[in-house]
């Protein structure tokens, strides 16, 4: 039963990574379309540094848990 619960927290917490790269992505689509459509956001540029650092953030979580919580490891 703890071996099924420890691969459904690690999907989860994948799972957690992989959403939030996703809207990140799609917050930069918005940006780079359509800068003008986004009245709170003057800087641009900074807004879409914002969405990286969420984009590098998380594929730096996915990448710990592959490596240290991987079951072949």
């Amino acid at each position: 039963m703890s071996c099924n619960l420890r691969e459904k927290t690690i999907s989860a917490l994948r799972n957690d990574a992989i959403g939030k790269i996703s809207k990140a992505k799609v917050n930069i689509e918005i940006y780079l379309h359509n800068p003008v459509g986004i009245g709170e956001h003057p800087d641009v540029l900074g807004a879409i540094q914002e969405q990286l650092d969420i984009i590098a953030h998380e594929e730096e979580r996915i990448e710990v848990l592959e490596k240290h919580f991987d079951d072949q490891h």
